[in-house]
């Protein structure tokens, strides 16, 4: 039942809020080796994803310009790859205030655009205004086509997925005995006071926190295998009553204050082990 394919090291093409570099990084033992097929309901940058490469994926997000840059990639990286060495070409101010401006028809341009803006805004933050107009100022990096870039191979393991756009219920009730579900939700803790809801556009509300543990639950009765990282909060901790749960320690960077960066602990919730 082994589902991954041979280890070769692959980076994420995207950097995101809540980005689970880190954990692959320091933690990848957490992750069982045999599964029937990997379930991720709030794909972000796929790190996790891309560091297991299982045969067989069902990954989803709320995003519908995230899981189209995903598909576009998935169908044609060289164009996409084309599109990005001639933004890098471009970049300037101007540029990227013209490119932010305007999402193109055509789906390889429109993929070439979400990764320029990524990874040239400001912390490759995604947020949009109440029109769903990207608004992130341009940031700090010129580089826009990285040495890490291997667009052929990100789309080979793509093309082991099946890319879906919409709410996470759908694909977590997609998952069956011996499936792995691996789940990294925005971080919203009871009363809202945990400062990362601010970076969604669509807010994850308490509600729906309570919906995701109750999908989780079903999950588990039907024999899958959990794996969810959250916030370490009472409230959170309370919710899962019945889980393992476990500390773990990582480098926040979002923040635009540097005296607000610095070590802090996520909620590690799990039926595996």
């Amino acid at each position: 039942m082994s589902s991954s394919q041979p280890a070769k090291r692959m980076t994420p093409f995207l950097k995101w809020a809540g980005g689970k570099r880190w954990l692959v990084a320091n933690h990848a033992g957490l992750f069982p080796t045999e599964y029937n097929r990997y379930i991720e309901p709030f794909l972000g940058s796929g790190a996790v994803y891309f560091h297991l490469k299982p045969r067989l994926a069902l990954l989803s997000d709320a995003n519908l310009e995230l899981i189209r840059t995903y598909q576009a990639v998935r169908d044609d990286c060289a164009s996409v790859a084309r599109i990005l060495r001639w933004h890098q070409a471009m970049h300037s101010d101007e540029h990227y205030y013209a490119v932010r401006a305007e999402i193109p028809d055509d789906a390889t341009a429109a993929a070439a655009r979400f990764i320029y803006l990524n990874r040239t805004c400001w912390n490759g933050l995604y947020r949009v205004n109440r029109r769903g107009e990207f608004n992130v100022p341009r940031g700090t990096k010129d580089t826009v086509v990285l040495d890490s870039d291997n667009f052929h191979e990100l789309a080979r393991v793509l093309k082991c997925a099946i890319l879906k756009h919409g709410d996470f219920k759908k694909s977590i009730d997609a998952a069956g005995s011996g499936d792995l579900l691996f789940v990294d939700p925005p971080y919203t803790v009871k009363h809202n006071h945990n400062g990362f809801i601010k970076y969604n556009d669509k807010i994850f509300s308490w509600e729906d926190q309570i919906r995701l543990r109750d999908s989780l639950v079903r999950a588990d009765s039907r024999g899958a295998m959990v794996v969810m990282t959250n916030a370490n909060h009472a409230s959170v901790r309370d919710l899962y009553e019945g889980f393992n749960q476990f500390p773990l320690t990582r480098q926040s960077v979002l923040s635009g204050l540097a005296e607000a960066r610095g070590v802090t602990e996520e909620l590690l919730v799990t039926n595996v082990g």
